[in-house]
């Protein structure tokens, strides 16, 4: 039995920049963080000549290429594995934002080089992850996911227009990470939209050359590096001010990244006590993500409005292996 554990992530700075309709012409730069809620994948051998795939569904099939869930399938196709039981769950169901595919990808791979007993980088598995859903899958989706899930911590990625990605640990003291677990709220708005269905639209804009969408990334990207210069310095008050504006440029980028009820959530929480904030992940729903000053404000208000927070501290450790037997 073989089971990883593979972090979700928070975006903190630079998200679509990641794409390679964008970083192909520019190349691209984003801060993210892996928080304290996790996708776990289990393999194990089976003793019939099948495979068995449990996730929110179930499946029993001889072939690989029967196999319905697209990631599973490509990765053990790619890895040529025979029959196999694939468990996954997960502290936070997909759709929601977070990186839930991106962990997937990530873990299961851990988990399958674990299985094959080779080694494997963590560069390499993130590349790999990204080559399944990019190249093989043909998702309209980037890099952030993948890397933020299998390196961990709090990391800036930079990538060149040939798709490299180059990570660092974001250089942030003690007293800095502490205040950030203190003072970052994280609310559950109800499941987003399709992440496919919103990047797509991005990706469409950025390979045609709309002049809109390019000038918006290029000053998320910029945000992105002001973000670094603020969390670096200690100075994590700008940081929830540059969240804000980050906010205001993500949601004139497509339309259905917002909607009247996440704007009235935004707008009571920047009232109450948030810097900043932004919705994390492709839009439509999923996570509300905040920097308070007035943390008990914050809470009191979304809490009267009905959303749920989830609590978390970040996650250093990355994509990793729980149980080997």
């Amino acid at each position: 039995m073989i089971i990883a554990r593979t972090p979700l992530r928070i975006s903190i700075g630079g998200g679509g920049s990641d794409l390679p309709s964008y970083y192909e012409n520019f190349g691209g730069y984003f801060i993210s963080a892996a928080i304290s809620k996790y996708v776990y994948i289990g393999i194990s051998k089976t003793f019939t000549n099948e495979y068995f795939i449990r996730y929110s569904a179930q499946e029993r099939v001889g072939r690989a290429d029967e196999i319905r869930h697209p990631i599973v399938r490509e990765a053990i196709k790619l890895h040529g594995l025979g029959p196999i039981e694939v468990v996954s769950l997960a502290d936070i169901p997909a759709g929601t934002g977070l990186g839930s595919s991106g962990s997937f990808t990530v873990g299961l791979l851990r988990a399958i080089y674990a299985y094959k007993r080779e080694l494997v980088t963590t560069s390499s598995l993130a590349e790999e992850a990204c080559h399944i859903e990019m190249n093989l899958l043909k998702e309209p989706v980037g890099k952030q996911d993948p890397y933020i899930a299998a390196f961990g911590g709090i990391t800036c990625f930079e990538i060149d227009t040939a798709g490299h990605v180059q990570a660092s640990p974001l250089a942030i003291t003690n007293k800095s990470l502490h205040d950030l677990e203190d003072h970052l709220l994280l609310f559950f708005t109800g499941y987003s939209r399709s992440a496919s269905t919103l990047l797509a639209d991005q990706n469409a804009k950025s390979r045609a050359g709309d002049g809109d969408m390019i000038k918006n990334l290029q000053y998320v990207v910029e945000l992105g590096h002001a973000i670094r210069k603020a969390l670096t310095n200690g100075e994590n008050r700008q940081f929830g001010s540059l969240m804000h504006d980050h906010w205001l440029h993500k949601r004139r980028r497509t339309a259905g990244i917002s909607n009247d009820n996440i704007n009235r959530w935004y707008e009571a929480a920047i009232a109450n006590g948030a810097l900043g904030g932004k919705l994390v992940g492709a839009g439509g729903g999923g996570f509300l993500l905040f920097y308070a000053d007035d943390v008990a404000g914050v809470r009191e208000t979304m809490g009267k409005m009905g959303l749920d927070e989830v609590r978390f501290s970040f996650d250093f450790d990355g994509s990793m292996l729980l149980i080997r037997e």
